[in-house]
């Protein structure tokens, strides 16, 4: 029977055919081994001929890693994809795949802290140079660009801001000038954000966010050509060995079914609490682009199809005294990795004084998380 192509992300995420080769199995069982053996000597060889595409040894090919990924693939709308152990393996490898010694990076300014710290002091001992720029002016990336620059790396938006790079400008850029483009799509997920339509050559995604949706699992995602990541899989992918296990692979299959579901219900909760936080005179900005008073707002309505409930706002109230607040917070715990069912608070100071709140809003009751925020406030006299 031929299957019905959709373009569904409940569709693609929910549906597979019965396969008999596991006995109806609704679940793809998960292939715990480290080798696969074959039948004869020539069809190992063959095998090893065609390695990118062969199940030989887990770290390569796993029918239960595969199966993540090629719904990975074709959930963001690309030709292949690798996961790996972690989001800073994939963006690593990812970065890697593109650059040599003497080539020169332009990303964005506002880049996930390990990713930036890759860029800024690893790379350097490869004669490899970073330039940081907003990526809100594409006129700065442009004076930024070198003769040797081949990669230009986003994350829109990012990860304390929340500001939002122009894909197709910055696409456009990067082909004019020969070079590739990578971008961090996690906070948004496949569900909300299509990066290669817009002409990006590869998205990372952090696996441990959205995908798992359970704060149990840490992996990483890179998608893109075909091309490009085949040539990934038998350097940067395989020599390095950052994989995925087949047990992970099943769990984050696990949350990917719910995914588009649970991104709906998410966006619903965060936007919720984001205008409620927006009418607060004590509050002095807030950065969440799905938010009409967000500066690049019509940006993320031509390029986005919703939202995460990441979101952070400002305040001059001093820290001593936010941190009093946070504390007294009751549904919103104090950690650093979002994409769970549970809220959580992060905060630091900027330059001007200004306090930066990041808060996750997760699956509980929105209203709750209303009081919640209104109770701790007024424990501080805001």
């Amino acid at each position: 029977m031929q299957e019905i192509q959709t373009n569904s992300k409940e569709t693609i995420v929910t549906h597979d055919m019965h396969d008999g080769r596991h006995y109806g199995a609704v679940t793809h069982p998960i292939y715990q081994n480290s080798l696969f053996t074959f039948e004869t000597h020539e069809e190992l060889e063959e095998a090893l001929a065609f390695e990118v595409s062969s199940i030989i040894y887990t770290r390569g090919n796993n029918p239960t890693v595969r199966a993540l990924e090629e719904r990975l693939a074709e959930l963001e709308g690309g030709e292949e994809a690798r996961c790996f152990a972690s989001g800073m393996a994939a963006i690593s490898a990812a970065v890697l795949s593109t650059v040599q010694a003497g080539d020169h990076i332009v990303c964005v300014d506002g880049c996930y802290g390990p990713a930036r710290r890759l860029m800024e002091e690893y790379l350097v001992k490869f004669q490899i140079d970073t330039t940081f720029v907003d990526g809100k002016d594409l006129l700065e990336a442009q004076n930024a660009v070198r003769p040797n620059t081949r990669l230009i790396y986003l994350e829109s938006p990012t990860s304390m801001l929340f500001e939002l790079q122009d894909l197709e400008q910055f696409a456009a850029l990067a082909k004019k000038i020969g070079a590739k483009t990578i971008i961090d799509g996690s906070w948004a997920s496949p569900c909300f954000q299509s990066p290669l339509s817009h002409g990006i050559d590869m998205v990372v995604h952090s696996m441990t966010k959205y995908i798992s949706g359970h704060s149990d699992l840490i992996g990483g995602v890179v998608i893109g050509a075909k091309q490009h990541l085949d040539q990934l899989f038998r350097q940067e992918f395989q020599l390095f060995g950052g994989i995925l296990h087949p047990q992970s692979a099943n769990l984050f299959m696990r949350g990917l079914r719910t995914l588009p579901l649970r991104m709906h219900k998410l966006q619903e909760n965060g936007l919720k609490v984001a205008h409620y936080l927006e009418n607060q005179s004590f509050i002095i900005k807030m950065n969440h682009p799905g938010l009409k008073s967000h500066p690049q707002h019509e940006l993320y309505r031509s390029q986005m199809s919703g939202s995460g409930s990441l979101f952070s706002f400002e305040t001059h109230i001093p820290m001593e005294s936010m941190r009093c607040w946070a504390n007294q917070l009751q549904y919103f715990r104090k950690g650093i990795s979002w994409g769970g069912f549970e809220s959580l608070v992060y905060m630091r100071n900027q330059p001007d004084n200004r306090v930066i709140v990041r808060l996750y809003v997760g699956l509980e009751e929105p209203d709750d998380l209303i009081n919640d925020l209104k109770q701790a406030f007024a424990s501080i006299e805001a």
